[in-house]
């Protein structure tokens, strides 16, 4: 079994004191890695900028048992059950947040900026933008694709990259779409230079009732990056935010929509023209980001901080799993250490490069396309 997959280790396999970490970014990496190293004795502080984290439309495959994976509960005590399958990111993060909130070791402090990361020998801290200096044992940065925890891991290479595309991303309601044939799986659609991957999703109560479902799509566009730049979604090289619905200009809808109604057949192009008629849809700008490093001292990365591949490769989620996993295995047997954080990066390092750089290949061709 490789190293960075191996089981989870109990708080009573390490004896000594568990030490504590500050964790800065609560989403789903940030929330997974919060409630592994509970786990292991570990008093967590989750540090998250906004009170909202959430994403319209993006979806995730979800294990079957990974609550119960990641937080050693048996199924009946689990606070908020996620069900196996396709679901979306709201689903996940719900029952992750559902499952700290019922923890004692793990304290979660919104809107709480962190602008700057510092260490010694005895211990790592963070600054926040209200002058707030919080100390701990060790930090660990899960703050996305922007990290500004990875601007103290590698200074010398701090952004991702933008790939050259963007995904448009909506879910519509299957009351709303009238769908004559429900899909049963994934489906990837498109032409040279737009690629739809759409997804069945259960309704928001978790039903998968007929006419209580939804369908979710993520559209790959890459003939739109003079709009990307006009609006300052990216600039240069660097991914700086999405596009959200205000911010994406009518024009664009309606683009949009007639492509959708020559590219697509139903009930995607339905799910399409729905989002865009409710003006429920982002621009998502793809960043990529191939690490030389996890760790430095007392403070590490786990999930997009450390590794930003293409939503193609469909496996960003459960590296952010194993990333998790892994640095709790790693305080499991060394503590709250730099030595721990050197093995987590042993562990990990390999398997992080070899995401992204997996999915380069079509971020190049697709991209190069619309050159």
């Amino acid at each position: 079994m490789r190293a960075d997959r191996r089981p989870m280790t109990r708080p009573t396999d390490h004896p000594s004191s568990p030490g504590t970490a500050l964790i800065v970014g609560a989403s789903l990496a940030g929330l997974m890695t919060a409630l592994t190293l509970s786990r292991t004795g570990v008093h967590v502080t989750l540090l998250e900028r906004s009170d909202d984290t959430g994403r319209t439309g993006a979806a995730l495959h979800v294990q079957n048992g990974l609550l119960e994976r990641i937080t050693g509960l048996p199924t009946a005590q689990v606070p908020q059950p996620l069900a196996p399958g396709i679901q979306t990111w709201f689903a996940v993060h719900g029952a992750l947040r559902a499952a700290i909130e019922t923890n004692p070791l793990v304290e979660l402090r919104q809107n709480t900026t962190v602008r700057k990361v510092g260490q010694d020998a005895q211990s790592a801290w963070v600054l926040t933008s209200d002058k707030q200096r919080i100390t701990a044992d060790i930090v660990i940065g899960a703050d996305g694709h922007r990290s500004t925890v990875r601007r103290h891991i590698a200074p010398e290479h701090p952004d991702a990259t933008f790939a050259g595309y963007v995904i448009w991303i909506g879910i519509a309601d299957e009351s709303a779409i009238r769908a004559r044939r429900w899909p049963q799986d994934v489906a990837f659609l498109g032409d040279n230079d737009n690629t739809l991957l759409g997804y069945p999703l259960p309704g928001a109560d978790g039903s998968h009732a007929p006419g209580s479902r939804r369908l979710g799509w993520a559209w790959y566009d890459s003939s739109r990056n003079g709009l990307l730049r006009s609006t300052g979604t990216v600039n240069g090289s660097v991914v700086r935010h999405s596009l959200m619905p205000a911010g994406i200009p009518n024009a664009t809808y309606r683009e949009l929509a007639a492509q959708a109604r020559e590219l697509f057949p139903s009930p995607w192009k339905d799910a399409i023209l729905d989002s865009i008629e409710r003006r429920a849809v982002i621009g998502t700008p793809i960043a990529e980001y191939v690490p030389a490093r996890l760790a430095n001292g007392r403070v590490a990365i786990v999930g997009d901080a450390a590794h930003v591949p293409t939503p193609m490769t469909g496996s960003g989620f459960a590296e952010s799993l194993y990333d998790a996993e892994a640095i709790a295995n790693a305080i499991s047997d060394s503590g709250t250490t730099t030595t721990a954080l050197l093995n987590y990066q042993s562990a990990r390092i390999r398997s992080a490069r070899n995401l992204v750089q997996s999915g380069q290949g079509f971020s190049r061709s697709f991209a190069r396309r619309a050159a």
